[in-house]
Protein backbone atom coordinates (compact mmCIF):
# COMPACT_ATOMS: atom_id res chain seq x y z
CA UNK A 1 0.00 0.00 0.00
CA UNK A 2 1.14 3.90 -0.79
CA UNK A 3 0.80 6.55 1.17
CA UNK A 4 0.12 10.26 0.84
CA UNK A 5 -0.41 13.76 2.89
CA UNK A 6 -3.51 14.48 3.29
CA UNK A 7 -3.31 18.04 2.52
CA UNK A 8 -1.54 20.20 4.82
CA UNK A 9 -3.33 17.85 7.38
CA UNK A 10 -0.38 16.12 8.75
CA UNK A 11 -2.24 13.15 8.64
CA UNK A 12 -0.50 10.27 5.99
CA UNK A 13 -3.05 8.00 4.33
CA UNK A 14 -3.38 5.26 1.99
CA UNK A 15 -3.88 5.90 -1.40
CA UNK A 16 -6.90 3.51 -1.16
CA UNK A 17 -9.29 4.31 1.04
CA UNK A 18 -12.70 2.39 2.01
CA UNK A 19 -15.77 4.29 1.56
CA UNK A 20 -18.51 2.66 3.42
CA UNK A 21 -21.62 4.03 1.01
CA UNK A 22 -23.01 0.12 0.94
CA UNK A 23 -22.56 -0.84 4.39
CA UNK A 24 -26.28 -1.56 4.87
CA UNK A 25 -29.49 -1.64 3.10
CA UNK A 26 -28.23 0.71 -0.12
CA UNK A 27 -25.80 -1.87 -0.82
CA UNK A 28 -27.45 -5.35 0.58
CA UNK A 29 -24.23 -5.93 2.33
CA UNK A 30 -25.05 -7.29 6.37
CA UNK A 31 -22.97 -5.99 9.16
CA UNK A 32 -20.87 -9.09 9.39
CA UNK A 33 -20.16 -9.14 5.67
CA UNK A 34 -19.22 -5.29 6.43
CA UNK A 35 -17.14 -5.79 9.31
CA UNK A 36 -15.13 -8.46 7.46
CA UNK A 37 -14.67 -5.88 4.29
CA UNK A 38 -13.55 -3.19 7.00
CA UNK A 39 -10.75 -5.86 8.95
CA UNK A 40 -9.36 -7.18 5.03
CA UNK A 41 -8.79 -3.30 4.09
CA UNK A 42 -7.19 -3.04 7.52
CA UNK A 43 -5.09 -5.36 7.04
CA UNK A 44 -4.00 -4.65 3.88
CA UNK A 45 -3.39 -1.40 5.21
CA UNK A 46 -6.02 0.93 4.32
CA UNK A 47 -5.75 3.50 6.92
CA UNK A 48 -8.60 5.92 6.03
CA UNK A 49 -12.58 5.19 6.60
CA UNK A 50 -14.94 7.35 4.76
CA UNK A 51 -19.14 7.15 5.43
CA UNK A 52 -21.87 9.32 5.56
CA UNK A 53 -25.21 10.13 8.43
CA UNK A 54 -27.38 9.77 4.99
CA UNK A 55 -26.24 6.44 3.75
CA UNK A 56 -28.74 3.58 4.72
CA UNK A 57 -30.24 6.13 7.36
CA UNK A 58 -26.97 5.99 9.67
CA UNK A 59 -26.38 2.31 9.39
CA UNK A 60 -23.20 2.88 7.85
CA UNK A 61 -22.02 4.77 10.72
CA UNK A 62 -23.68 2.08 13.10
CA UNK A 63 -21.68 -0.79 11.34
CA UNK A 64 -18.20 1.20 11.02
CA UNK A 65 -18.20 1.89 14.72
CA UNK A 66 -18.90 -1.16 15.94
CA UNK A 67 -16.60 -2.84 13.38
CA UNK A 68 -13.48 0.04 14.27
CA UNK A 69 -14.61 -0.79 18.30
CA UNK A 70 -10.80 -1.97 18.91
CA UNK A 71 -8.95 -0.37 15.92
CA UNK A 72 -10.58 3.43 16.05
CA UNK A 73 -6.85 4.82 17.06
CA UNK A 74 -5.58 3.07 13.77
CA UNK A 75 -7.98 4.93 11.79
CA UNK A 76 -8.40 8.63 10.10
CA UNK A 77 -12.31 8.27 10.43
CA UNK A 78 -14.37 10.64 7.75
CA UNK A 79 -17.78 11.47 7.75
CA UNK A 80 -20.36 13.49 5.96
CA UNK A 81 -23.67 15.56 6.79
CA UNK A 82 -25.85 17.82 4.49
CA UNK A 83 -27.89 15.52 2.70
CA UNK A 84 -31.22 15.33 3.93
CA UNK A 85 -32.02 12.94 7.20
CA UNK A 86 -35.68 12.16 6.78
CA UNK A 87 -38.59 14.51 5.64
CA UNK A 88 -37.97 17.74 8.36
CA UNK A 89 -36.91 20.42 5.98
CA UNK A 90 -34.49 21.75 8.52
CA UNK A 91 -32.54 18.24 8.88
CA UNK A 92 -30.49 19.30 6.01
CA UNK A 93 -28.24 21.64 4.70
CA UNK A 94 -24.87 23.30 6.69
CA UNK A 95 -25.84 25.78 8.41
CA UNK A 96 -25.12 25.97 12.45
CA UNK A 97 -28.26 24.08 13.86
CA UNK A 98 -28.15 21.04 11.98
CA UNK A 99 -24.68 20.16 11.33
CA UNK A 100 -23.92 20.18 15.23
CA UNK A 101 -27.28 17.50 15.44
CA UNK A 102 -25.78 15.76 12.42
CA UNK A 103 -22.53 15.90 14.38
CA UNK A 104 -23.96 14.74 17.86
CA UNK A 105 -25.86 12.06 15.57
CA UNK A 106 -22.69 11.00 13.59
CA UNK A 107 -20.74 10.95 17.08
CA UNK A 108 -23.91 8.58 18.62
CA UNK A 109 -23.99 6.40 15.51
CA UNK A 110 -20.12 5.50 15.13
CA UNK A 111 -19.43 5.21 19.60
CA UNK A 112 -16.69 7.67 19.09
CA UNK A 113 -15.92 11.46 20.63
CA UNK A 114 -14.39 12.89 17.38
CA UNK A 115 -13.90 12.08 13.87
CA UNK A 116 -11.01 13.11 12.49
CA UNK A 117 -12.58 15.15 8.76
CA UNK A 118 -16.11 15.99 9.07
CA UNK A 119 -16.94 16.95 5.35
CA UNK A 120 -19.99 19.34 4.03
CA UNK A 121 -21.65 16.69 1.84
CA UNK A 122 -22.87 19.14 -0.92
CA UNK A 123 -22.54 22.78 -1.57
CA UNK A 124 -26.01 24.46 0.36
CA UNK A 125 -26.95 27.64 -1.62
CA UNK A 126 -28.84 28.43 1.18
CA UNK A 127 -26.47 28.70 3.31
CA UNK A 128 -23.33 31.28 3.55
CA UNK A 129 -20.25 30.21 3.53
CA UNK A 130 -19.34 32.32 6.77
CA UNK A 131 -22.26 30.35 8.34
CA UNK A 132 -20.74 27.19 7.78
CA UNK A 133 -17.22 27.43 8.05
CA UNK A 134 -17.76 29.69 11.86
CA UNK A 135 -20.32 26.70 12.96
CA UNK A 136 -17.22 24.10 11.34
CA UNK A 137 -14.36 26.22 13.14
CA UNK A 138 -16.32 25.94 16.67
CA UNK A 139 -17.26 22.29 16.57
CA UNK A 140 -13.04 22.08 15.11
CA UNK A 141 -12.18 23.94 18.54
CA UNK A 142 -14.70 21.95 20.63
CA UNK A 143 -12.56 18.94 19.95
CA UNK A 144 -15.45 17.10 17.88
CA UNK A 145 -13.78 17.11 14.76
CA UNK A 146 -10.19 17.41 13.95
CA UNK A 147 -10.51 18.83 10.07
CA UNK A 148 -13.50 19.27 7.78
CA UNK A 149 -13.56 19.42 4.30
CA UNK A 150 -16.12 19.62 1.43
CA UNK A 151 -17.90 17.13 -0.97
CA UNK A 152 -18.80 17.20 -4.74
CA UNK A 153 -18.51 21.45 -4.74
CA UNK A 154 -17.49 23.07 -7.89
CA UNK A 155 -14.77 25.23 -8.27
CA UNK A 156 -15.87 28.58 -8.16
CA UNK A 157 -18.13 27.42 -4.46
CA UNK A 158 -14.20 26.41 -3.28
CA UNK A 159 -12.48 29.26 -4.31
CA UNK A 160 -15.28 31.34 -2.80
CA UNK A 161 -14.85 28.97 0.51
CA UNK A 162 -11.19 29.71 0.97
CA UNK A 163 -11.74 33.48 0.64
CA UNK A 164 -14.25 33.32 2.95
CA UNK A 165 -12.01 31.56 5.58
CA UNK A 166 -8.98 34.03 5.23
CA UNK A 167 -11.91 37.12 5.13
CA UNK A 168 -13.74 35.97 8.30
CA UNK A 169 -10.81 34.72 9.80
CA UNK A 170 -12.17 30.88 10.14
CA UNK A 171 -11.04 27.48 9.83
CA UNK A 172 -11.07 26.35 5.73
CA UNK A 173 -11.43 23.36 4.12
CA UNK A 174 -8.66 21.07 3.53
CA UNK A 175 -10.03 18.63 1.85
CA UNK A 176 -12.57 17.78 -1.36
CA UNK A 177 -14.23 14.72 -2.42
CA UNK A 178 -15.16 14.74 -6.03
CA UNK A 179 -16.32 12.32 -8.28
CA UNK A 180 -13.53 10.79 -10.85
CA UNK A 181 -13.06 8.15 -13.18
CA UNK A 182 -11.62 7.53 -16.51
CA UNK A 183 -15.14 8.00 -17.63
CA UNK A 184 -15.54 11.99 -15.81
CA UNK A 185 -12.43 13.24 -16.33
CA UNK A 186 -14.43 16.94 -16.35
CA UNK A 187 -12.52 17.88 -12.70
CA UNK A 188 -9.85 17.72 -14.05
CA UNK A 189 -10.13 21.09 -15.76
CA UNK A 190 -11.89 23.02 -13.01
CA UNK A 191 -11.83 21.32 -9.49
CA UNK A 192 -7.74 19.27 -9.43
CA UNK A 193 -6.05 22.69 -10.40
CA UNK A 194 -8.10 25.10 -7.67
CA UNK A 195 -7.56 21.84 -5.08
CA UNK A 196 -3.86 21.87 -6.29
CA UNK A 197 -3.53 25.36 -6.05
CA UNK A 198 -5.13 25.95 -1.82
CA UNK A 199 -3.35 22.72 -0.74
CA UNK A 200 -6.53 20.37 -0.43
CA UNK A 201 -6.87 16.41 0.01
CA UNK A 202 -8.89 15.21 -2.62
CA UNK A 203 -10.46 11.51 -2.07
CA UNK A 204 -11.74 10.74 -5.46
CA UNK A 205 -14.98 8.57 -5.20
CA UNK A 206 -16.84 6.36 -7.73
CA UNK A 207 -13.45 5.71 -9.15
CA UNK A 208 -14.94 3.03 -11.00
CA UNK A 209 -17.55 5.02 -12.37
CA UNK A 210 -20.33 3.27 -10.59
CA UNK A 211 -19.08 0.25 -11.50
CA UNK A 212 -19.13 0.30 -15.49
CA UNK A 213 -15.05 0.12 -14.61
CA UNK A 214 -15.46 -2.96 -12.88
CA UNK A 215 -15.28 -5.22 -15.81
CA UNK A 216 -18.92 -6.57 -14.91
CA UNK A 217 -20.40 -4.40 -17.54
CA UNK A 218 -19.65 -5.27 -20.98
CA UNK A 219 -21.56 -5.40 -24.43
CA UNK A 220 -23.59 -8.32 -24.87
CA UNK A 221 -23.89 -8.93 -20.57
CA UNK A 222 -26.55 -8.30 -18.58
CA UNK A 223 -26.32 -5.42 -16.26
CA UNK A 224 -28.49 -6.48 -13.70
CA UNK A 225 -26.33 -6.02 -11.10
CA UNK A 226 -26.52 -4.04 -7.71
CA UNK A 227 -25.75 -0.85 -9.19
CA UNK A 228 -28.21 -1.30 -12.06
CA UNK A 229 -31.25 -2.00 -9.68
CA UNK A 230 -29.96 1.27 -7.52
CA UNK A 231 -29.41 3.55 -10.40
CA UNK A 232 -31.16 2.32 -13.27
CA UNK A 233 -30.60 5.35 -15.44
CA UNK A 234 -27.16 5.20 -15.51
CA UNK A 235 -27.36 1.43 -17.11
CA UNK A 236 -30.26 2.17 -19.65
CA UNK A 237 -28.59 1.01 -23.06
CA UNK A 238 -30.70 3.51 -25.15
CA UNK A 239 -28.92 6.88 -23.63
CA UNK A 240 -26.47 8.53 -25.49
CA UNK A 241 -24.14 8.72 -22.45
CA UNK A 242 -24.14 5.08 -21.19
CA UNK A 243 -23.48 4.43 -25.38
CA UNK A 244 -20.29 6.35 -24.97
CA UNK A 245 -19.21 4.68 -21.71
CA UNK A 246 -19.59 1.72 -23.29
CA UNK A 247 -17.76 2.42 -26.48
CA UNK A 248 -15.10 3.06 -24.08
CA UNK A 249 -15.04 0.38 -21.58
CA UNK A 250 -14.66 -1.91 -24.85
CA UNK A 251 -11.86 -0.12 -25.43
CA UNK A 252 -10.40 0.37 -21.70
CA UNK A 253 -10.45 -3.64 -21.56
CA UNK A 254 -8.15 -3.65 -24.88
CA UNK A 255 -5.71 -1.02 -23.28
CA UNK A 256 -6.09 -3.08 -19.71
CA UNK A 257 -5.10 -5.93 -21.61
CA UNK A 258 -2.28 -4.95 -23.64
CA UNK A 259 -0.80 -3.29 -20.53
CA UNK A 260 -0.64 -6.68 -18.27
CA UNK A 261 -3.50 -5.49 -16.10
CA UNK A 262 -7.45 -5.57 -14.87
CA UNK A 263 -9.92 -3.13 -16.05
CA UNK A 264 -10.49 -2.26 -12.11
CA UNK A 265 -6.53 -2.41 -11.96
CA UNK A 266 -6.64 0.46 -15.10
CA UNK A 267 -9.21 2.70 -13.44
CA UNK A 268 -7.55 2.69 -9.80
CA UNK A 269 -4.23 3.36 -11.12
CA UNK A 270 -5.85 6.18 -13.38
CA UNK A 271 -7.23 8.11 -10.85
CA UNK A 272 -4.17 7.70 -8.46
CA UNK A 273 -1.95 8.81 -11.26
CA UNK A 274 -3.03 12.26 -10.96
CA UNK A 275 -0.61 14.95 -8.87
CA UNK A 276 -3.77 16.03 -7.04
CA UNK A 277 -5.85 13.14 -5.91
CA UNK A 278 -4.71 11.63 -2.24
CA UNK A 279 -6.68 8.64 -2.58
CA UNK A 280 -9.67 6.85 -4.71
CA UNK A 281 -12.23 5.55 -2.44
CA UNK A 282 -13.16 2.16 -3.03
CA UNK A 283 -16.80 0.58 -2.14
CA UNK A 284 -16.81 -3.06 -2.15
CA UNK A 285 -19.55 -5.09 -1.14
CA UNK A 286 -17.53 -7.85 -0.60
CA UNK A 287 -14.49 -9.51 0.07
CA UNK A 288 -14.40 -10.81 -3.90
CA UNK A 289 -14.67 -7.22 -4.59
CA UNK A 290 -12.23 -6.15 -2.00
CA UNK A 291 -9.30 -8.02 -3.28
CA UNK A 292 -9.67 -7.23 -6.84
CA UNK A 293 -9.50 -4.02 -5.53
CA UNK A 294 -6.75 -4.14 -3.31
CA UNK A 295 -4.87 -5.39 -6.27
CA UNK A 296 -4.85 -1.97 -7.68
CA UNK A 297 -3.04 -0.64 -4.43
CA UNK A 298 0.64 -0.70 -6.09
CA UNK A 299 -0.43 -0.40 -9.56
CA UNK A 300 1.74 2.81 -11.11
CA UNK A 301 0.68 3.74 -14.59
CA UNK A 302 3.18 4.08 -17.33
CA UNK A 303 3.14 7.83 -19.89
CA UNK A 304 2.30 4.75 -22.62
CA UNK A 305 -0.84 3.45 -20.56
CA UNK A 306 -2.11 6.73 -19.77
CA UNK A 307 -1.43 8.14 -23.19
CA UNK A 308 -3.72 5.25 -24.37
CA UNK A 309 -6.37 5.79 -21.60
CA UNK A 310 -6.29 9.67 -23.23
CA UNK A 311 -6.95 8.77 -26.71
CA UNK A 312 -9.81 6.51 -25.46
CA UNK A 313 -11.73 9.62 -23.02
CA UNK A 314 -9.87 13.08 -23.83
CA UNK A 315 -8.34 14.41 -20.61
CA UNK A 316 -10.69 17.10 -18.69
CA UNK A 317 -13.99 15.33 -20.71
CA UNK A 318 -17.13 14.18 -18.75
CA UNK A 319 -18.84 10.88 -20.94
CA UNK A 320 -22.26 11.50 -18.75
CA UNK A 321 -21.96 15.12 -17.80
CA UNK A 322 -25.84 15.03 -16.70
CA UNK A 323 -24.42 12.96 -14.11
CA UNK A 324 -22.47 15.68 -12.69
CA UNK A 325 -23.76 16.38 -8.89
CA UNK A 326 -21.80 19.53 -8.92
CA UNK A 327 -23.95 21.18 -11.42
CA UNK A 328 -24.75 25.37 -10.80
CA UNK A 329 -28.78 25.09 -9.72
CA UNK A 330 -29.50 27.52 -12.16
CA UNK A 331 -28.47 24.95 -15.26
CA UNK A 332 -31.02 22.87 -13.54
CA UNK A 333 -33.58 25.62 -12.63
CA UNK A 334 -35.13 27.86 -15.60
CA UNK A 335 -36.55 30.32 -13.22
CA UNK A 336 -33.37 31.00 -11.50
CA UNK A 337 -31.57 32.24 -14.87
CA UNK A 338 -34.93 33.68 -16.42
CA UNK A 339 -36.27 36.80 -15.02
Amino acid sequence: MQYRPLGRTGLQVSTLALGAMNFGAIGRTTAEEATAVIDGALDAGINLIDTADVYSGGQSEQIVGRALAHRRDDVVLATKAGLPMGQNRNHRGSGRRWLTMALEDSLRRLDVDHVDLYQVHRWDPATSDEETLSALTDLQQAGKIRHFGSSTSPAHRIVRAQWTAVEHRLGRYVTEQPSYSILQRGIESHVLPVTQEHGMGVLAWSPLASGWLSGAVRQGRSTTTHRSTFMAQRFDPSRPSNQRKMAAVERLVQVADDAGLTLVQLALGFVTAHPGVTSALIGPRTLDHLASQLAAADTVLGDDVLDAVDAVVAPGTDLAPEEKLDTPPALLEPSLRRR
